[in-house]
């Protein structure tokens, strides 16, 4: 039988429109190559304008579901996404502990594109004093980083990033959609300082899902066995590929196109 390709394991919530949460990692691990697995940590209402509600999944079968599959299937990677609840980003924080060599791609997702609080304040303590010290790569934007670090509105982001890593956390890769001028900086850093840094040409109109795309495509290339800053980049091709291919199918944001590959041409 042919050999199994790499398989990811994404913690998130439900997005119905398929443009981010859990759906966004499925197509995003498998337009790579990879094997997703997934656990669904809460139910949500929402098209590509915004999130209505959110419905946290019990958090006993949080973990019913990741260590069900984790005990048939060799996990590559751990992708986190909206955990849904402060005692399931408890649950999943024990999860990892139990698997300390697998790599984590940790996407805070704080609120929704328009702004929807995704992620209350016992949660959010949570991802800092328990998820943090287990992640390989954390990617905020730049809003959810000053948030985490608990920093100001206007802070030093090569300082938030700072703060994050001496919170235990390997890498941040801090993205600049949230920044001005006409080319998006998205910057890598460890407790050291800065790794590496990429610009890419900002494109137009917003997008549902693009942060999801970045995390889920790092875990895939985690996955395959890249080094961090190496599958940082390829990371951010395919999510820059994925929107500048993005389509309008509904009233409210841009959904990235992730199977842009095999639709070029047609």
């Amino acid at each position: 039988m042919p050999s199994s390709p790499p398989v990811v394991l994404a913690f998130a919530a439900s997005d119905p429109t398929g443009g981010a949460g859990l759906q966004a990692d499925l197509l995003t691990l498998a337009s790579l190559g990879c094997h997703p697995l997934s656990v669904l940590t809460g139910l949500t209402v929402q098209d590509t304008r915004g999130v209505e509600g959110l419905r946290a999944i019990e958090s006993a079968w949080v973990g019913r579901q990741a260590r069900r599959v984790i005990e048939d299937m060799p996990v590559a990677a751990f992708k986190l996404g909206v955990l849904g609840s402060a005692r399931n980003a408890e649950v999943i924080a024990g999860i990892l502990a139990e698997h300390p060599r697998i790599p984590v791609v940790l996407d805070p997702v704080l609120a929704s594109g328009r702004g929807d609080t995704l992620a209350d304040a016992e949660t959010m303590e949570i991802l800092r004093s328990a998820l943090l010290p287990r992640t390989t790569v954390l990617t905020p934007n730049s809003v959810e980083a000053r948030q985490l670090a608990l920093a100001a509105p206007d802070a030093d982001l090569p300082e938030c990033a700072r703060e994050l890593a001496k919170l235990g956390c390997k890498h941040v890769l801090v993205t600049g959609t949230h920044e001005s001028g006409s080319r998006v900086t998205n910057t890598l850093y460890d407790l050291s300082g800065v790794v590496r840094e990429d610009r890419w040409p900002r494109l137009p109109g917003e997008y549902h899902g693009s942060g999801c795309t970045l995390a889920s495509a790092l875990a895939a290339m985690l996955a395959k066995g890249l080094d961090v800053p190496e599958a940082a980049q390829a990371a951010q091709a395919y999510t820059w590929k994925t929107l500048e291919a993005g389509f309008l199918p509904g009233r409210g944001q841009r959904l990235p196109d992730r199977f842009f590959a095999s639709r070029a041409g047609r």
